[in-house]
């Protein structure tokens, strides 16, 4: 593994991964991939060792070879200290928790970017926030996200994402570091927009999944997945995000990649709550960290707050927190009263960024 004696200052031309899960994974490898010295951290000192040993991460992201410039340090200290940017790939309940842990250890200059999707649970912060309060506002920031599988991004199959960074430079820099002729990164000046996009989604593939899992079709599962790209801009447009972004790979594209496809943790954990599991089985069974469980607490909380209305995300939470049965939850849906789909709150919405939305 890496040594915490050597290169003692910051690297600008290196990137450090925290998360040694099989997104962290995915991206340590796109930026080796793509030419960069990548130093990947993770909590277990064994299971590094063992990565570096093996050359590949074979619990999360098995079959993927590490790219020559990627190694595993379990030095938290000496990797931050030897990094400048720093590239953040935890669940949402510890991105604080490793915030706090970095501080200390942050030279000058230093920039953070994070790909963690989610509100913060107990407070309902965005990550962006949250790295706000630690940190403060005078540190660069990005968040990366987009309708990406760990796995297909592992293999190099193509696959484009959005950046968000303040400042947009900052984005545009990720953007060029990471990209190939395998994958793609666009930028956005949104941060709100593409975040909630990331937290929204998990949601809602929860919902696909029980959808389908009740063999309720393909009809209820694309009324679903519209439905719920109206709430997802309803809540990102009330805290602040442009609507045109919903539009893009962060908010309709990583929709519409979880609640169709069978890698996402989120929808099969719907698909075993519709097959009887209870919320904790499923989990249990998938065996790895199911944001979509997390979201929906906090999504209802901002959504209350907002004075919103959230019916397909508010289901999802009685599903995965109060017991509804998930047939009873789709009834709810159903039955609810009539309206017309363009309303005033739509037209409202999209009619203040005609023009903008993503054509290229």
């Amino acid at each position: 593994m890496s040594s915490s004696g050597t290169n003692s200052g910051p690297d600008n031309s290196d990137i450090a991964v925290f998360g040694a899960g099989s997104w962290g994974t995915a991206l340590a490898v796109q930026f080796a991939r793509a030419g960069h010295r990548v130093t990947l951290w993770g909590r277990g000192a064994d299971e590094l060792q063992k990565m570096d040993e093996q050359r590949c991460n074979q619990r999360y992201l098995p079959g993927i070879a590490f790219p020559e410039g990627l190694h595993p340090d379990p030095d938290l200290r000496a990797v931050v200290r030897r990094h400048q940017d720093l590239l953040i790939c935890v669940p949402s309940h510890g991105f604080r928790e490793i915030l706090t842990a970095i501080r200390p250890h942050l030279q000058d200059g230093a920039r953070i970017a994070w790909a963690t999707k989610g509100f913060e649970h107990d407070s309902g912060c965005l990550p962006h926030e949250v790295v706000r309060e630690v940190l403060g506002t005078a540190v660069p920031v990005a968040v990366l996200s987009g309708p990406t599988f760990a796995s297909e991004v592992g293999a190099g199959l193509p696959t484009a994402m959005t950046i968000a960074a303040r400042p947009p430079d900052f984005a545009a820099e990720l953007a060029m570091r990471m990209s190939g002729l395998n994958f793609r990164a666009y930028t956005s000046d949104d941060m709100v927009g593409v975040e909630v996009g990331g937290a929204v989604k998990n949601v809602l593939a929860i919902g696909a999944g029980i959808s389908d899992g009740l063999g309720f079709g393909a009809n209820t599962r694309i009324a679903l997945i519209t439905r719920g790209l109206l709430e997802m801009t309803r809540l990102g447009t009330a805290l602040g995000a442009e609507p045109a972004t919903f539009m893009g790979l962060s908010g309709m594209g990583d929709l519409v990649l979880s609640c169709t496809d069978d890698q996402s943790r989120n929808r099969r954990l719907g698909l075993m709550v519709a097959a009887g599991k209870t919320p904790a089985e499923a989990a249990e069974a998938i065996g790895q960290v199911v944001e979509g469980t997390f979201a929906a607490v906090s999504v209802r909380t901002v959504a209350s707050r907002l004075g919103l209305e959230m019916p397909i995300c508010e289901q999802v939470w009685q599903v995965l927190h109060n017991k509804q049965r998930p047939k009873d939850a789709v009834m709810a849906l159903m039955a609810r009263s009539l309206k017309p789909e363009t309303d005033m709150e739509l037209r409202s919405l999209f009619g203040r960024s005609a023009g903008t939305l993503p054509i290229d």
